[in-house]
This record gives structure tokens, C-alpha cells and sequence, in this order.
């Protein structure tokens, strides 16, 4: 089995052994689960001791980035790119805030 029982993502610790990650799981029938011996799990999300459980090699549905990298070229072009450095621009409002509270005390 290429999966424990206690296997989690090492990216954002999500348990791997569940319901939704099986080949056999099907949200459409009533118990959820395609394999009529399996017996009935409640929680889909959760680790289970299911015998029948074996990984879908597609469990896993990257996400489409595209939307937010295009939000961000927008506001890139709107407000600029040079949002790692906001006192590279003088004039700029983030700047000219820093500027307005920064301590007299303080070294430029």
C-alpha cells in the first residue's frame, strides 16, 4: 500500500487515507463509495481504516492560477511593479505614509 493510514500531505498536512482520494469513491451514490463490501464511512475528509481503499492516480486537481496572475499584472500595471520596495519611488504613497510617521530620531 503506497499509503498509511496516518499519511498526510507534506505540503499542507491534509490526511491522504480518505474517502474523497480512493478510486472507488463516487459522490453520486447514496453511501458515496462504489465498492458495495466497503463498509459505510461518515466522513469523507477524514482518515478511515478502509480495507477497499486504493489512491486515484487524479486525486489530486491542481489549481488555475491564471485569474489571480492576471489580478496582479492589472494591479502591477495600475499601481506598479516595484511592490517589494515601496520606497524606491519617492513620490510614491507608500512613501510619502513612511515618511509622514517615521521618527525624526530615526536614521534616513
Amino acid at each position: 500500500m503506497p499509503l498509511s493510514r496516518l499519511s498526510e500531505c507534506l505540503v499542507c498536512h491534509a490526511e491522504l487515507y480518505v474517502c474523497r482520494m480512493c478510486r472507488f469513491y463516487d459522490p453520486k451514490l447514496r453511501q458515496g463509495c462504489r465498492e458495495d463490501r466497503a463498509e459505510h464511512v461518515q466522513e469523507k475528509l477524514r482518515a478511515n481504516f478502509c480495507e477497499y481503499f486504493q489512491p486515484k492516480p487524479d486525486a489530486y486537481e491542481a489549481v488555475d492560477d491564471a485569474p489571480t496572475r492576471d489580478a496582479r499584472a492589472s494591479l502591477d500595471a495600475l499601481f506598479g511593479s516595484d511592490r517589494g520596495n515601496p520606497a524606491a519611488d519617492p513620490d510614491s504613497p507608500r512613501s510619502e505614509l513612511e515618511n509622514l510617521f517615521k521618527s525624526k530620531d530615526a536614521p534616513d
